[in-house]
């Protein structure tokens, strides 16, 4: 593989089980999961922030708005972006990192999955209130694309794992002085965040603090169940998260 370093893969792949049984539900930050000049690639080739959405949608529950702009890789936005992107996303959609992702998730291998890819740029005084996952959702791969030219670990943007204790539900909009505070993944190196959605998998990311003219900037991968959401959703031509194909 051209931009997924496979030693660090397969030595993910080996310690699953631990993965599996991390407290209080499976997270880890990994470091080096890309090849260091492919990583570099990708940061200087990320889509620009004029082809992509402002999304500022209210999200249920009465959890806060995520504001953000966003671009969903669908076949009608690939031709919008970089040929080192699109050799990327190819070897995300391979059969070696597919099983990577059943494996780290526990998910037998013969069950489907299917994928779902987005960038998310967020600016000075953006948050992502505590919130758990859409069931569809098996878990999710967060690729931090800043570095020190253009981000201070400072200005926040670490993904923030949190323990609720058992004690919120699912569709409920607690903050987060309510949480433990349990683990953050880093932002800047070559850093990638895996974790699993369970009833439990608490996460947030708290006001950033950057200047006015930053971004934060991640690409997501998440691997959803074939539930009936998502092949009603195949169905009517739209991807799993809801995003028509072609229109």
């Amino acid at each position: 593989m051209d931009y997924i370093n496979d030693r660090v893969m397969q030595s993910l792949i080996r310690d699953a089980e631990s993965f599996q049984t991390t407290h209080p539900y499976p997270h880890q930050t990994i470091e080096g999961f890309l090849r260091p000049e492919a990583f570099e690639r990708l940061c200087k080739d990320a889509p620009s922030q004029e082809i992509m959405t402002k999304e500022n949608r209210k999200r249920a529950y009465g959890q806060k708005t995520h504001e953000r702009l966003s671009l969903q890789v669908l076949p009608r936005t690939e031709n919008q972006i970089s040929t080192s992107w699109r050799q990327f996303i190819a070897e995300l959609r391979s059969p070696e990192y597919l099983q990577f992702l059943k494996t780290m998730l526990g998910v037998k291998p013969m069950t489907p999955v299917v994928l779902s890819m987005h960038w998310h740029y967020a600016p000075a005084g953006a948050s992502v209130s505590p919130h758990t996952d859409a069931r569809r959702k098996l878990g999710s791969h967060i690729f931090y694309l800043n570095t020190p030219e253009d981000w201070d670990e400072s200005w926040g943007g670490q993904t923030l794992v949190l323990d609720d204790g058992g004690r919120f539900k699912r569709h409920s909009a607690p903050d987060f002085d309510q949480f433990k505070e349990v683990a953050a993944s880093r932002v800047l190196g070559n850093s990638s965040f895996l974790f699993a959605q369970t009833a439990r998998s608490w996460h947030a990311v708290r006001e950033l603090r950057c200047p006015p003219d930053r971004l934060r900037k991640v690409f997501i991968v998440v691997a959803n169940r074939l539930s009936f959401q998502v092949l009603s959703r195949r169905l009517r031509r739209k991807d799993a998260d809801g995003f028509p194909l072609y229109k």
